[in-house]
């Protein structure tokens, strides 16, 4: 058995969702412009730099989800997902995750699941792992729900997954995690097989020092 796990954003798509997302939302009015558009690029810009808090990132991208009741947001993310998500689906992004078509597929994306769900379900990628925006009767609080699944926390967040399922590293012949970026260098030190995927600068380098696949999407 092997397990084949997927970063999601700048791997499996050629773009961001969680940015994209923030973008889609200021285009149809539902946030003002001049307030999130500026913090929005600063938070992708660190995210980049590997300097990104977290939990400050997620106190700006959930909240707007508490503000509108959940029929409207599944209305807005279908548009989103024609107009914005689509258009980032690389036919090599599907191969390869249809390459794995045999092993236990999950994506691990950082970005919350109410943007990611879907996303996932279009590759057809059985699980995934994604940070959590906690919910009280169906609707959308604007706070996390339990550990975000950012640097080490997928880590965390694999082997409580793993264990849910009666699972560990080793009931696997073979791990892959592909990811393009130094905020995952934690969980690809966890795998057989570490694979980068359009790598940034910090994650090519580590890579070439280590050996391992540096491959492209794109």
């Amino acid at each position: 058995m092997r397990l084949a796990l997927f970063d999601l954003d700048n791997t499996l798509l050629a773009g961001d969702s969680d940015f994209e997302w923030a973008q889609f939302l200021i285009d149809q009015g539902v946030l003002d412009r001049e307030v999130y558009e500026a913090r929005n690029k600063d938070f992708y810009e660190q995210y980049k730099a590997g300097t990104l808090d977290i939990h400050e990132f997620l106190d700006f991208q959930l909240k707007p989800l508490a503000r509108h009741e959940r029929a409207q947001l599944d209305e807005w993310h279908r548009e989103f997902m024609r107009s914005r998500i689509m258009p980032l689906i690389t036919r090599k992004a599907r191969d390869l995750v249809h390459s794995h078509a045999h092993d236990a597929r999950v994506v691990v994306t950082a970005t919350n699941s109410f943007v990611t769900a879907p996303i996932a379900r279009e590759f057809g990628i059985e699980y995934l792992i994604a940070t959590e925006p906690e919910a009280v009767n169906g609707e959308f609080t604007g706070r996390v729900s339990g550990v975000p699944s950012f640097r080490d926390g997928k880590v965390t967040r694999v082997e409580a997954w793993l264990a849910e399922h009666g699972l560990t590293w080793s009931s696997f012949s073979t791990s892959f995690f592909y990811s393009d970026s130094l905020n995952d260098l934690p969980l690809l030190h966890k795998v057989s097989d570490p694979v980068a995927v359009d790598p940034d600068e910090t994650l090519k380098e580590c890579a070439l020092e280590k050996g391992w696949m540096i491959i492209s999407l794109r």
